[in-house]
């Protein structure tokens, strides 16, 4: 809804009476309300107060390219639940474009029929009658260019030429698991070899290997004492 309502001239009620109004004394049961708006206006509410008027009927008139059409856009709605009594006389009403029966868009006139059935009361008629458009929508001005090119958490991620997860999953835990096999078989091929060198349960082969081993360690161990005791000396020279 609007913060105002719009701008609009409520002409005076006309009196629907039957029969000649200057012999016939009976109170007339239906008057209606022309209400012209500045300018075409699509309908969001009409607000407005109740004084005995039973039902209400709403016709506007909609302008098109070449001419203007009258339409029914509420039909008998009941302000009243019994026109002879106090109930609703005095109630507040809105009455919304969703419980219209066409859409109240291009809207130049709204037309007010009221009918009271009623004998019990001696005036009716509806006050504070406002008209509310419907707000004016600017997307694009306000939201900021950069919220415009976030993914949607709805929208699916664009998942194709990837492999399947569960696939990867489980060539992971294959690949872990023959990692572990391979480590605890060298570490026991390590210490049963050094285990039967206890024992005196090595080929000769073996034993040749172990011993060349152990000369190679020397070695190099015999080198880097060698080269630390010659950096020592020139320092000291």
């Amino acid at each position: 809804m609007s913060a105002e309502a719009v701008s609009c001239t409520i002409k005076s009620p006309v009196a629907l009476q039957i029969g000649d109004a200057v012999s016939d004394s009976s109170r007339p049961g239906v008057y209606i309300t022309d209400i012209t708006l500045a300018e075409p206006v699509n309908i969001q509410e009409i607000s407005f107060k109740n004084y005995y008027t039973a039902y209400l009927t709403v016709r506007l008139q909609q302008r098109e390219e070449s001419s203007a059409k009258w339409v029914t856009c509420l039909r008998n709605y009941c302000l009243m639940d019994n026109p002879h009594a106090e109930a609703g006389s005095h109630d507040y009403f809105s009455i919304y474009r969703q419980q219209m029966l066409t859409e109240p868009d291009n809207v130049t006139t709204v037309r007010l029929i009221l009918r009271q059935p009623s004998s019990e009361w001696l005036n009716f008629s509806i006050e504070e009658i406002n008209i509310y458009s419907c707000a004016k929508e600017d997307s694009e001005r306000d939201v900021p260019a950069w919220l415009s090119t976030l993914t949607p958490v709805e929208e699916p991620l664009d998942l194709n030429g990837l492999p399947d997860p569960e696939t990867v999953s489980s060539s992971i835990q294959q690949m872990w698991a023959l990692t572990e096999i391979m480590q605890a078989s060298q570490t026991a091929a390590s210490i049963g070899r050094f285990d039967r060198l206890a024992r005196g349960q090595l080929s000769i082969t073996e034993k040749q290997n172990i011993i060349l081993n152990g000369i190679l360690i020397e070695t190099e161990l015999l080198r880097d004492l060698y080269s630390t005791d010659r950096e020592d000396l020139s320092g000291l020279c």
